[in-house]
């Protein structure tokens, strides 16, 4: 018998995260039956949907999240022991699963490619849903043409930071806003970002002109709020905005008080997509092919901020929805 740790959300928390909203509780696993396999997980991801999720999840569940996980016992011959599965199983050591196993997103759980000796975990960051949001949200959303001036917010982060190269790749002027100076310096000395603005401590407005003096073409928003409505109202006529995430709200008690962009995207004729990634499950594998040879190729660069243990997977969590990753944030098990 197996007994498997798991994290029930108990309440869904207002405001930031408490560790009182969690319990680890152990669970005895059955056995398996026709077509199950057992999956072991190896890393665990955390990310900003799942704060924005919690409340809309029923108490006294597991948390949501999703996994790479081991085959470590299979009745399922297309889920051999000893391969790899990408997995929404949520924050748990094991799990029971089939074939037919989808995440809170809806993605179902498949065989992790080969990833040309990379590490597996690149699977929960740039070559998983992150790098397709990234590559899906800015290509197809965004449409953005050489030469035209992408900026990215949120720029540090597992998507930002994806967007930023693959917009250069594409010939375009990328300009990022992150929280720390630390991360400006990776952004624009490895990643290639033409320009970063620290929103804790510049004027966002003001450099933002001072680098985009004609306008901004595209904007790939990752944290709505005060700096979107910035954004958005320096755009050029007929920018594209593409709307991934709304984190500046996610632990707000309090409704948002901020200027009204509408203005702008009326006159400008912007077109602003929200989109979820779930949207190209159909494509799934091309956004990870293209990554990865663009890895390959030395066009696309990547960082992870690892927690090592199961244990502290609420301190991974907190600590990533505070701005504390660098590129995408992971719990190695």
């Amino acid at each position: 018998m197996v007994v498997a740790k798991k994290y029930v959300l108990v309440n869904r928390s207002e405001g930031f995260p408490q560790s009182s909203d969690f319990k680890l509780v152990e669970e005895t696993l059955p056995e398996l039956k026709e077509n199950e396999y057992l999956a072991e997980a190896v890393f665990l991801s955390v990310d900003p949907y799942m704060r924005a999720y919690m409340p809309s999840l029923e108490p006294n569940t597991t948390m949501i999240g999703s996994q790479v996980a081991k085959i470590v016992e299979s009745k399922n011959p297309d889920f051999p022991v000893g391969k790899y599965v990408v997995g929404g199983f949520g924050l748990r050591s094991h799990t029971i699963a089939t074939a037919e196993t989808k995440s809170e997103l809806g993605f179902k759980t498949f065989l992790l490619p080969h990833f040309n000796n990379l590490p597996l975990s690149l699977a929960l960051g740039v070559l998983g849903m992150p790098g397709n949001t990234a590559y899906f949200g800015l290509l197809e959303v965004c449409q953005p043409k050489p030469e035209d001036t992408v900026v990215v917010s949120a720029a540090a982060g597992a998507v930002g930071s994806i967007v930023g190269q693959i917009a250069k790749i594409k010939g375009c002027t990328v300009i990022g806003i992150a929280g720390s100076n630390e991360k400006g310096k990776w952004l624009t000395e490895e990643l290639g970002f033409d320009y970063f603005i620290n929103y804790k401590t510049q004027n966002v407005e003001e450099e933002l002109r001072k680098a985009a003096p004609k306008g901004v073409d595209c904007y790939f928003d990752n944290v709505g709020g005060d700096i979107s409505v910035t954004v958005i109202n320096q755009m050029k006529p007929f920018g594209r905005v593409a709307i991934c995430g709304d984190i500046s709200s996610y632990n707000a008690t309090e409704p948002a008080k901020i200027i009204s962009p509408i203005r702008s995207i009326l006159f400008n004729e912007l077109k602003v997509q929200g989109f979820r990634v779930s949207s190209w499950n159909e494509r799934w594998l091309e956004g990870i092919h293209k990554n990865l040879r663009w890895i390959i190729d030395g066009k696309l660069k990547y960082r992870e901020t690892i927690t090592e243990g199961f244990d502290n997977i609420f301190k991974a969590f907190t600590e990533m929805l505070q701005g504390g990753n660098i590129g995408k944030a992971i719990v190695k098990v």
